[in-house]
């Protein structure tokens, strides 16, 4: 399945640097052709070490990854809604993504200034995602105007809509996002169609800077009162020093790893990002495996088997027949298939089966 992350952000907060640094890790696009071919989309792999063993154990002549799109979206300025910059562009952009990756800059740096003068990191969150809110005020406004005259003639699915509508628009005149609203089935489907950026997952990314001062060193107060503002609104974030892992992509990987501590840095940020936007998604990984590949695709928590096998191919949800399923870790244990048959640790699984991370799952038609 197609999985795409836009990144977005006000000027100077590191976001082209962070989106520079990961199109480094780019994957060819021929093995996954749902992705769009375009400078400003970056195909990346998601790390995963089971992948790297099971395809060590089958000595698989290809071993393919998950992937995530990052989408680099034009910049954001205060009045993006009304037009303000490239407000149009960067709002459309974002209606084409999953998911939002919020980049919000968190160190001081007087060779690099911020728009708003000082570094106020909520403040920054607040501006972005108030902008997102008044789009979405301005579509729901829209769809309000093009079925009123149905609801005037008690059109029953037009009734339904506006009165969705209006509770739509409630919730962002209070500055809130759609997603806090609690809907049912029927208004999720009616919903789905309007594409609201606010109904989309936001994950903070938190950028810092070797060499500049970072406020979760400072000490002064200012990131303890980001953090608990950012668990107030529920939501997830990473902290990433975009800079260092920039300067660090043409270095071959085994010398990465000192080259980031002799920087200060300790952690792989990119691939904490990565694996923070899988999981915000509710995106899990199973496995095929075989001699001619290992390959890691994604699907959706709780999928069940047929509806997973059509990340593969429709054919595997249309003519579905049972599916072969193994936890990757008892394959391995069990040095492959055949001693993982004769422990039993094989099992045979029906359309009812929800897929669970780390199956590996050969499907029968």
């Amino acid at each position: 399945m197609k999985l795409s992350i836009g990144i977005v952000g006000l000027p100077n907060v590191g976001k082209s640097t962070l989106f520079n640094a990961l199109t480094k890790k780019s994957v060819p696009a021929e093995n996954y052709p749902f992705c769009t071919i375009d400078p400003s989309v970056g195909i990346v792999p998601v790390p995963d070490e089971r992948l790297e063993i099971l395809n060590s154990l089958l000595q698989s002549e290809k071993k393919i990854p998950a992937v995530v799109e990052f989408v680099d979206i034009a910049g954001l300025v205060k009045g993006a809604s009304e037009g303000e910059g490239l407000g149009n562009k960067f709002l459309s952009n974002i209606k084409e993504v999953d998911a939002i990756a919020e980049v919000v800059r968190i160190f001081e740096d007087s060779n690099i200034t911020h728009v708003s003068g000082n570094v106020d990191p909520i403040s920054d969150i607040e501006t972005i995602n108030l902008e997102l809110v008044l789009s979405d005020m301005q579509t729901v406004a829209k769809r309000m105007d093009s079925v009123a005259k149905d609801v005037k003639r008690a059109d029953k699915e037009a009734v339904a809509l506006n009165a969705l509508l209006i509770k739509l628009n409630e919730i962002l005149e209070a500055g809130k996002f759609a997603s806090e609203l609690l809907l049912h089935e029927e208004e999720k489907e009616l919903a789905r169609p309007l594409n609201l950026l606010t109904s989309k997952k936001v994950l903070y990314v938190l950028n810092k800077k070797a060499g500049g001062q970072n406020l979760d060193e400072m000490n002064d107060g200012r990131f303890e009162v980001l953090i608990e503002y950012l668990k107030k609104l529920g939501a997830e974030y990473v902290i990433v020093d975009a800079k260092i892992e920039d300067d660090l992509k043409e270095i071959d990987s085994a010398e990465k790893e000192q080259f980031r501590r002799e920087l200060g840095s300790f952690d792989d940020g990119l691939n904490n990002l990565i694996k923070q936007s899988y999981k915000t998604l509710d995106l899990i990984t199973f496995f095929t495996t075989g001699p001619d590949e290992t390959r890691a695709w994604t699907i959706k928590q709780g999928s069940f088997a047929p509806e997973a096998g059509t990340a593969i191919h429709t054919d595997f949800r249309d003519k579905f027949i049972r599916a072969e399923v193994v936890f990757w870790r008892d394959l391995v244990d069990g040095d492959g298939y055949a001693k993982a048959r004769e422990k039993g640790l094989v099992r045979t699984e029906g359309k009812e089966y929800v897929v669970q991370d780390g199956d590996v799952i050969e499907f029968k038609i």
